[in-house]
């Protein structure tokens, strides 16, 4: 049974802007499949991957946040910039799984 505040929440979601929310974690998650290709292809190990992965988790999130956002996160995301920043585990499982792909087809021989 619902009580009256979750009904009220649940009228606020407005749908326009939980699509662009959406889009936006896909945008994240196309940037760690592209940072995990790239680790991949120039051969990263280690530390230099995953510095890789901060890289452009914290690229992504600097142009969303100047672009998408128009520098105000919070009226986009419950949590504000951390929101926007988190890379979550999802797109962290994808970069490895997206890097070692990748180094496992360049690097094959080496």
């Amino acid at each position: 049974m619902t009580t009256p505040a979750e009904v009220l929440a649940a009228q606020r979601i407005y749908a326009p802007n939980l699509q662009a929310n959406t889009s936006l974690s896909s945008t994240k998650f196309f940037a760690a499949c592209f940072a995990g290709a790239a680790a991949g292809i120039l051969g990263l190990a280690n530390g230099a991957g995953f510095a890789l992965f901060v890289a452009a988790t914290a690229l992504t999130a600097g142009v969303l946040h100047a672009v998408n956002c128009k520098g105000r996160p919070g009226k986009y995301f419950q949590g504000g910039v951390w929101e926007l920043a988190n890379p979550g585990q999802d797109n962290a499982f994808t970069f490895v799984l997206v890097w070692t792909l990748f180094y496992g087809i360049v690097h094959v021989y080496d």
